[in-house]
Formats: C-alpha cells, structure tokens, sequence
C-alpha cells in the first residue's frame, strides 16, 4: 500500500501526539507500505510557522526523510486532477493532497472528514 500523509498526520507523527491513534502509527512504521509526505504539505506547514501559528520540532523537514518518508513532489498531472475536483473542500492543501492520491493511487491517511466526500481511499481509526 502506498499511504499519503496529511499534514497533520506529519505533525503528530513527529511530536509523538495520541491524536494518532496506534492503529494508524502501526500501519505506517510497519514497514510493508511506501509512506509519503506531499512538497504542498511541507509547504502549507512551513506557511504556519512562518504566520506564528504553529512550532515544528528542530529538524523537522529533515526527520522526515530520515524516517523513510518519501516526498512526494506536485506535477502536472496532480494540476490536472485538481482541476476536475468538486468543491467540497475549500482547503487548496488538502484539495491537492486529494489530487495527488487520485492521480498516483495512493491512500490518504487523515482524520479530515471531509475528505471522505472524495473519490478517495482514506486511512483512519
């Protein structure tokens, strides 16, 4: 299975957060599935702590990597899908972390319900 991780998801696998419940940490540290980071994640993280709204652990971007994390990058594939999405969601992150798994097959792991109205495979306890 290849899993993409919403930003959050990123966030509390990093700080350790019981809102990520030991179902969805066993599935993506267990080794059998490609694990991903998307760049616009990174991105719209990086976007909040430069507003002050939120404090990354020291060397965040770089434990990613250092964990396995694969990035995925935004190609224009990912722009086309985005495009023909409806609009549920009003988030352009996550609209393109949908695109990006539509496009590419892969798993959203995310506790974001409104993903749910997507075309979309999720992972969630």
């Amino acid at each position: 299975m290849k899993l993409l991780l919403d930003s959050h998801v990123l966030l509390w696998l990093a700080t350790d957060d019981p809102k990520l419940g030991p179902a969805v940490r066993t599935v993506i540290a267990d080794g059998s599935s490609t694990v991903l980071a998307s760049i616009a994640s990174l991105w719209e993280l990086t976007i909040k702590v430069g507003l002050g709204k939120l404090t990354l652990p020291s060397g965040f971007h770089r434990l990613l990597v250092e964990n396995g994390l694969t990035i995925l990058a935004i190609d224009v594939r990912h722009i086309e899908r985005l495009d023909s999405l409806p609009r549920h969601h009003g988030d352009p992150f996550d609209r393109m972390l949908i695109a990006q798994a539509q496009a590419d097959g892969l798993t959203l792991v995310s506790a974001d319900r409104t993903i749910r109205l997507y075309d979309v495979p999720v992972l969630w306890s």
